[in-house]
């Protein structure tokens, strides 16, 4: 039976996705757009989302060793020459200034679209010995990549982001980190945003400009199109060769160190508005939500209703639980619907009928179901309920993947899948890039995910060209 629909300023998601986006954003009052192209003013609700995204994972950072700096936001063009493939993978989204106050400068900066070039300048200053490392570094920072197609969260000219930067002693330790810290991504994304995820390595043609290896978590939208959720990369010893970084090893001879790089950025919240929410607005995961419970007192110039709402607050805060009270002079059904639109987890209706009776309705905004609860036994019930949304929001997200993940083991088969089936293709691959482009090509966008972790075994020839394969590869159409 279709949910009744309470909002009804946000476009269908059946009807145009990308304008029910934009609407659920801008609805939500998660953005606002700003007089500069590309980039958005993210306000009160959206960057609170943020920083409860910020805590989960610096708390996660910092327990395994991880400290935070903070690099200055110039790079000297020069600096960023270093390394070839570096630069040549940035170039075309560089942002320079030319100009300092009235002077023309002799050296022109560089925007930081990221900040390899700047780490690998101070590990030079810092690292002399086997002793000094590893060095486990990370930075919470704006960057900006000048994009020519933009959509708030997905793809700014200026975006928010953390990115890990780490040298390490040997390659082991390198790539053990560089696979740690996807594990991190994947543990978040399922345990706090309800996102399940496939997660494996991008291909040489996708990889990071200058990565020996580059991995990557790759979450399904609803409508079946993939969202690079963050990658973590193994650079070798490239960069440190080539900013001349060098330690003096236990055995007393001059080594490079190893390094890696690792990011997830204000993307995610686009992929939280996309995989969980629905007609009605946002549905945030409990975990991140600002507002975890709101509190609706019913027919609250009665007396007693506003008195036993705030004890409920206190009731909730003392749990540690999110908990907002409007006691405002808006309706009850226009509250209903805000929080609705807003994603806010779970709903507690309290009214004289319900103070009268020693209970309060609790409605999950998954469910949308009235459920009446005991005041006596309140603080489980509301746990209970927001593991229900978590737990239900994975369920849901689980069945969009398994649903929107199709095979095929001819060329006839992937074209007929890329244009009629929504969602991830998995299909054999020789490994050459002429094929890995033929099939973006041809389809008008479908591009390889990553090759997964675990691959099934499909067949023993391409899909493309039909000689022998190297791998399995998770294809499929990109935010």
């Amino acid at each position: 039976m279709a949910k009744e629909k309470m909002v009804e300023q946000i476009t269908s998601m059946d009807v145009d996705f990308a304008q029910w986006y934009t609407d659920v954003v801008k609805k939500a009052e998660l953005v606002d757009y700003s007089g500069v192209k590309g980039c958005m003013i993210i306000r009160p609700y959206g960057y609170a989302i943020w920083e409860n995204i910020q805590k989960e994972l610096d708390a996660r950072f910092k327990e395994l060793g991880h400290e935070n700096v903070y690099m200055p936001m110039f790079i000297p063009e020069s600096l960023l020459q270093k390394e070839k493939d570096h630069v040549e993978g940035f170039a075309p989204e560089c942002a320079i200034v030319t100009i300092g106050g009235q002077n023309h400068l002799s050296e022109r900066l560089i925007v930081r679209p990221t900040s390899e070039t700047l780490f690998c300048d101070h590990f030079k200053n810092i690292i002399q010995s086997y002793r000094d490392l590893p060095k486990l570094y990370n930075q919470w920072v704006n960057v900006v990549r000048w994009e020519k197609t933009t959509r708030p969260f997905l793809r700014t000219s200026e975006f928010l982001w953390q990115e890990g930067h780490t040298m390490h002693e040997t390659e082991a330790e390198a790539r053990e980190e560089t696979l740690q810290m996807l594990k991190v991504y994947e543990e978040f994304y399922l345990n706090c945003l309800a996102i399940p995820a496939i997660t494996g390595q991008k291909t040489d043609k996708e990889k990071f400009a200058g990565a020996v290896e580059t991995y990557t978590i790759e979450p399904m939208m609803h409508n079946g199109v993939a969202l690079q959720g963050g990658t973590t990369h193994y650079f070798g010893q490239g960069f440190a060769k080539a900013f001349d970084i060098t330690f003096t090893g236990r055995d007393n001879t001059v080594n490079y160190p190893h390094q890696t790089s690792w990011g997830v950025s204000t993307r995610m919240i686009g992929a939280i508005i996309m995989a969980h929410g629905d007609d009605n607005g946002l549905i945030l995961p409990p975990r991140i939500a600002p507002i975890q419970v709101v509190i609706i007192p019913v027919a609250q110039h009665k007396e007693g209703v506003l008195e036993k709402a705030n004890e409920l607050k206190a009731r909730l805060a003392a749990k540690g639980i999110r908990v907002k009270l409007d006691d405002s002079d808006q309706s009850t059904g226009w509250k209903y619907s805000q929080y609705e639109m807003k994603g806010v987890p779970v709903r507690l209706e309290i009214g004289p009928r319900d103070i009268e009776s020693n209970n309060c309705v609790l409605v999950s905004r998954v469910s949308r179901e009235k459920n009446f609860v005991s005041l006596d036994n309140l603080e489980a019930e509301v746990e209970k309920m927001l593991q229900f949304v978590h737990d239900e929001l994975v369920a849901r997200a689980e069945k969009n993947l398994a649903e929107k993940t199709h095979t095929a083991t001819s060329y006839e088969e992937f074209l007929d899948v890329a244009e009629n089936k929504p969602g991830f293709i998995k299909a054999m691959w020789c490994g050459d890039v002429e094929c890995e482009d033929k099939l973006k090509d041809t389809t008008g966008g479908v591009k390889s995910r990553c090759i997964p972790f675990v691959e099934d075994h499909l067949s023993d020839v391409c899909v493309c060209c039909g000689k022998p394969a190297k791998h399995m590869v998770v294809w499929g159409r990109q935010y």
